[in-house]
């Protein structure tokens, strides 16, 4: 086993691995696919989710050794100490407790020795009985009318993962019809064609707008946030900004000086990484006032099931393990760079601060149903190998089928969920177009390789239960990858340098705009990037 400093890629498991990718170079999906004993092994299934991982380049033998490779991790351990809330994210000393924000009531979850779950639902409660009152009519605007349209403020997690939530319910039936008659808006970027777009065509009298920022110092966030509440005071007077302006933030003082009742703020904690904070108020809050506390409880239940599957499963059928482990076999094993889905692990260093001398994370990205197919699909079939998720459902939420139609609007789109991994893994050889009769000038063109991993997870549905699910079965295999590669998922310095050197620029521009100060201090091509931009941009209304 390795020791606390120990790289991974020491251990003899990672060793292991590395010397049997040659054996894996020798196969072919065409020949891997027709052991039957090996695709029924590569089944997983789970409350009717359905995992299929036999279209990975990988064989029973690979899974025994990543199984090996999770051990000399010690990745049971690492599980463990994260449900137990040790404090696992090191560099920031801080325990990683999203699974408390959707533990049930009678769980008990400890932060520094004490149990966190009733604090999580004292948020929880609150939220309920404000979006109640919202949404009841009870709580009204400065002009008495009733809220009917929000827009929730925040950047990175606090905006990416209540947005992915939001797109996912807004066609559940169920959640539709809560929704009736509400918009919901999510509004991040500080670019002002931004903020014109989220309150176009919205009344201030009958908007809440929901500010997340745990600090409530956040640059982007608050630029935002004042912004909208100019637009809000000059349309309804100052005062306003009490009935038309709420918080989620941990920082009191802050929210009443910039002129929100702290009553109406509503609190997450030191535990609650941003990019896992859907869960929190930050996700809760937003989606309860669209989509009702009852629906968005849902949502939490199958976050919560997936939580105690990923606790109490043997690793061998444990859905986020298995993702996980299969990542870090595609990624630093077979030396694939990108993922077609979702979420990143981008880190250069391990837990310890060590260089690490093998590929982490991946660049994700995806597209719903058959988008992609007209967009990176030739990539990934001829172009650079990409291991893909496909994820469907049995049940769609908007089920058509037109008179005359061969099969149903939701038939044709899973007719490609179930065609495009076989595509990827069979390929189509120059030995199969000659016989099709294709001419031999486009024989190159035409022919697919095939041998491209790829794996199906299949979902009974997409109901807010469900969705919750999906969320969990990601963010812990995320944390798994890390726990793997020795490196801390739940901190982001990445984003930290950016954001200092922002800071610089924006006191030039000030002392630019305000005084006349010429650029000093940056590089000849910045320099000359912002007198071009001072002597061309029109001046603001200081």
């Amino acid at each position: 086993m390795a020791s606390p400093t120990a790289l991974i890629s020491e251990t003899q498991a990672w060793k292991d691995l590395k010397g049997h990718v040659e054996d894996i170079n020798k196969t072919h999906l065409r020949d891997l696919m027709s052991d039957a004993h090996r695709c029924e092994s590569m089944m997983l299934e789970f409350e009717g989710l359905l995992l299929d991982y036999s279209r990975q380049r990988a064989t029973v033998e690979t899974m025994d050794k990543l199984l090996n490779l999770a051990k000399a991790a010690h990745l049971s351990e690492k599980i463990s100490r994260m449900f137990n809330g040790e404090h696992i994210n090191s560099t920031e000393n801080r325990s990683v407790l999203h699974v408390a924000l959707r533990a049930p009531k009678d769980a008990v979850i400890k932060a520094d020795g004490k149990n966190v779950v009733p604090e999580v639902w004292n948020v929880l409660d609150k939220i309920k009985d404000f979006s109640d009152k919202i949404r009841s009519g009870s709580w009204v605007g400065a002009t008495g009318k009733p809220l009917k349209d929000v827009i929730a403020i925040g950047i990175g997690g606090s905006f990416l993962g209540p947005l992915f939530v939001h797109t996912a319910l807004q066609t559940d039936p169920e959640a539709a019809e809560c929704a009736k008659g509400r918009q919901l808006r999510f509004l991040a970027n500080i670019d002002p064609v931004d903020v014109a777009r989220n309150i176009n065509g919205l009344n201030p009298e009958t908007t809440l707008v929901v500010v997340v920022s745990k600090t409530f110092t956040t640059a982007e966030t608050m630029l935002n946030a004042r912004t909208l509440r100019n637009w809000i005071t000059t349309a309804l007077g100052a005062p306003a900004v009490a009935k038309h302006m709420v918080a989620v933030s941990t920082n009191l003082a802050l929210v009443e000086k910039f002129g929100i009742d702290p009553n109406n703020a509503f609190a997450f904690w030191d535990w609650v990484g941003g990019r896992y904070s859907v869960c929190s108020a930050v996700g809760v809050l937003p989606l309860s006032l669209q989509y009702g506390f009852s629906v968005v409880e849902k949502f939490l239940k199958g976050a919560s099931s997936i939580d105690q599957h990923f606790q109490s499963t043997p690793f061998e059928k444990n859905i986020p393990v298995i993702l996980a482990l299969l990542s870090v076999w595609n990624v630093s094993f077979l030396g694939y760079p990108a993922r077609v889905s979702m979420e990143s692990n981008g880190k250069g260093v391990s837990i310890d601060g060590l260089p690490l001398p093998f590929e982490t994370g991946e660049i994700d990205f995806g597209e719903p149903g058959t988008n992609g197919q007209h967009s990176f699909y030739q990539l990934i079939h001829q172009g650079r190998v990409i291991p893909c998720d496909f994820i469907g459902t049995v049940k769609s939420q908007q089920p058509v089928y037109l008179e005359g139609e061969v099969v149903s609007n939701h038939d044709e789109l899973m007719s490609n969920f179930f065609a495009q991994p076989d595509a990827l893994a069979y390929g189509k050889t120059p030995e199969q177009l000659q016989k099709e009769n294709v001419s031999e000038n486009l024989i190159p063109h035409k022919t697919f390789s095939g041998n491209r991993p790829s794996l199906s997870l299949l979902l009974p549905e997409l109901s807010a239960y469900n969705v919750g699910q999906l969320l969990a079965i990601y963010e812990h295999r995320v944390a798994v990858q890390g726990f793997v590669w020795g490196i801390n998922s739940f901190d982001q310095w990445g984003v930290e340098l950016g954001k200092v050197l922002a800071t610089q620029v924006r006191k030039q521009l000030h002392s630019s705009r305000t005084q006349g100060a010429a650029p000093e201090g940056f590089n000849y091509s910045t320099t000359t990037l912002l007198k071009r931009y001072l002597e061309t941009s029109p001046e603001p209304k200081m």
